[in-house]
């Protein structure tokens, strides 16, 4: 055996402030690919939100620059310039390289804020190339410059002004993130989220990339958030907001039922995202539940079913906004709370909130119990049908076992699973594919619309069946990502208004049911060529009109002097074909899924596959300039 190296003292590393920070980006930001790239957006502007929390802040501006810069700026009271006197340098300097220097920690200067560690800005001044922090405050400007999370340059006065704020322009070091590219959608989905949070604050978002402007301001705050989640559904009855404040802790609370099958709740604590939930959603459901079972005693149910809190949150869309002087999160990146007293208090506003209103609205709750009722019936044919599932899956699926073509290894990263539109083109593929890695799925006609469809529905579509059976996982509440067969589920259909509804259908089903499978991305869209072009006793296969265009362009040809051949179908491709075009890594081009705003991918999969037709109809006209005509369906 070896013999293991020394270990003494001058082996010990001491990593402070920006230093660890760059050693240990994840630590600060979560991750350093796209969500920790923005996550550094929304680190300085949780600063500008708690100076509009604090009453001192009415307008934020996100300005995303050409040259890969983002600008944050408000018209707060302005980040403190006098001299720190134990650090012997100015606020402003020691808020932005000290790890742990902030004003949140004596509640003096904040009462309530997103940012408690003294950790946010001064990790994002270390992860930056370059950092200029100008602030407007007892009449004068005043600069500093950063790199790297050290100042590049002494604080010093360039101006004078009338007015108070703080401005941060930060470029992301590409040393350190693998893109440093802002997708301005996600951008704008965050930056509408805190907008309803928070009621007439206004936010501009600037995108010089290609100077659009976008602006967000709602006076009615979280009721119009609800109204907009609810948007393409048919609501039961008004939104129903309430609010109250104990022991330090302010709650506002907003829901609203529809007809619809999902739960839909969104919780924030200091106007951050609790995707994880934590005690105040805990305490919201329980309370919800309770008073509405107890409304429902008296309800007469079928033989061997009863109701549960599940069946009373069926078709809800709720948010819940918690203001909290001392939150404890799990975590920099604030992802679930864990404060007990929190749970009591949001509990006890609800129940007091939700009594109120149906007390008042005696319609309103019948038809809700009515709805609870059935919610509860529903769940039982469900249970029914996931057994069936279960015992359908024990010892291997026979029909399952005829349909899906296994790849040969175990390693599941690499592996990867065709979910192919046709019996014909699953033929080609399977002949055509690389059975080490690649499984084969073909996918007969359209999938159920599951946006429609109960759950038990659902799970006695074949198709769908077979597809959960394949990827391994379950469904819904029981599904388990770890438990993911492949580390690539590539949906391959045909280049035609077809082959687009069933990718729009498939979509539709992970995002409902497998949502955690597209948050972590791995589904991809396959993107098959739509032509077969011969020239020069050459082939080329080219994706769709517009490549045809360039080539002829190009080659200074036009169609006549080409060999052109129009696929109809993937299952007009030879096993060859369709290797070299669609299947093989080396050549082929396939687009990951992303998620970047799930708020408004919520809203659009209601509007466009949910049962109301007047908010389908309303997008398209909207968005009428934007379609290709030749995907229109008419």
């Amino acid at each position: 055996m070896a013999k293991q190296q020394e270990y003494s003292g001058s082996d010990i590393e001491v990593y402070r402030d920006a230093k660890h920070v760059r050693k240990r980006p994840a630590m600060y930001i979560g991750d350093v690919g796209e969500r920790g790239l923005h996550h550094c957006i929304w680190e300085v502007v949780d600063n500008s939100i708690d100076e509009h929390v604090a009453g001192f802040c009415d307008k934020i501006t996100i300005e995303l620059g050409s040259d890969g810069s983002v600008t944050v700026s408000d018209n707060g009271r302005g980040i403190p310039v006098d001299m720190h006197a134990e650090e012997g340098k100015s606020a402003l300097e020691l808020v932005l390289t000290v790890i742990g220097a902030g004003g949140k920690f004596n509640k003096k200067s904040y009462a309530i804020s997103g940012g408690l560690h003294g950790v946010g800005v001064s990790a994002v001044c270390a992860l930056s190339s370059t950092m200029v922090a100008t602030v407007k405050r007892d009449s004068k400007v005043y600069q500093q410059e950063f790199a790297g999370g050290y100042a590049s340059s002494a604080m010093k006065e360039i101006g004078t002004t009338n007015r108070t704020g703080t401005s941060i322009t930060f470029v992301p070091d590409n040393t350190i993130f693998d893109a440093t590219t802002f997708d301005t959608q996600r951008v704008l989905g965050r930056a509408r989220e805190l907008a309803y949070l928070n009621s007439g604050l206004v936010i501009h978002i600037v995108d010089r990339r290609d100077n659009t402007k976008f602006a967000y301001k709602y006076d009615n705050g979280i009721v119009q958030f609800v109204e907009h989640l609810n948007e393409g559904k048919h609501p039961l009855h008004d939104v129903v907001y309430f609010e109250g404040e104990q022991d330090g802790i302010r709650v506002e609370v907003a829901f609203q039922f529809n007809s619809g099958f999902d739960e839909k709740t969104l919780s924030f604590v200091n106007n951050i995202p609790t995707i994880e939930g934590g005690t105040h959603l805990v305490g919201f459901r329980n309370s919800l539940s309770r008073v509405l079972l107890a409304a429902a005693k008296e309800t007469r149910l079928p033989k061997g079913v009863t109701l549960t809190g599940e069946d009373t949150r069926e078709g809800v869309v709720s948010v819940i906004s918690a203001k909290v002087p001392e939150p404890q999160f799990e975590g920099q990146t604030k992802t679930k709370l864990g404060n007990k007293e929190v749970q009591t208090v949001v509990h006890a506003i609800t129940s007091e909130g939700v009594k109120s209103f149906f007390e008042e609205h005696p319609k309103e709750l019948k038809l809700v119990i009515g709805k609870v009722k059935k919610a509860a019936e529903a769940r039982e044919a469900s249970r029914r049908a996931r057994e069936s599932v279960r015992e359908s899956a024990k010892g291997g699926m026979s029909e399952l076992l005829s349909k899906l073509v296994h790849c040969r290894s175990k390693d599941v990263e690499s592996n990867e699973v065709l979910l192919i539109e046709g019996d014909s083109a699953g033929g080609s593929a399977k002949g055509g594919r690389d059975s080490r890695f690649q499984a084969v799925l073909p996918m007969k006609g359209k999938v159920l619309n599951v946006e429609k469809a109960t759950v038990s529905k659902m799970l006695a579509h074949d198709e769908l069946k077979i597809l959960v059976s394949a990827l391994g996982t379950g469904l819904g509440e029981a599904f388990d990502l770890s438990k993911l067969k492949y580390g690539k589920v590539i949906i391959m259909c045909d280049a035609d208004v077809d082959g687009l509804h069933i990718q729009t259908l498939l979509l539709t089903f992970f995002f409902r049911q497998m949502t955690e499978l597209l948050l972590s991305g791995h589904v991809y869209i396959a993107q098959p060529p739509l032509y077969r072009v011969t020239y020069r006793n050459k082939t080329h296969y080219l994706k769709d009109d517009t490549s045809l265009q360039t080539f002829m362009k190009e080659n200074e040809v036009n169609r006549d002097q080409l060999g052109v051949q129009r696929f109809k179908g993937l299952g007009e491709m030879n096993p060859d074909q369709l290797w070299d075009t669609t299947m093989s890594p080396a050549n082929r081009t396939v687009r990951q899924v992303i998620v970047g705003d799930a708020v408004e991918a919520c809203r659009v999969f209601d509007v466009l596959m949910g049962k109301a037709v007047e908010p389908r109809r309303q997008f398209i006209v909207e968005n009428a300039a934007k379609l290709d005509p030749r995907f229109l369906d008419v």
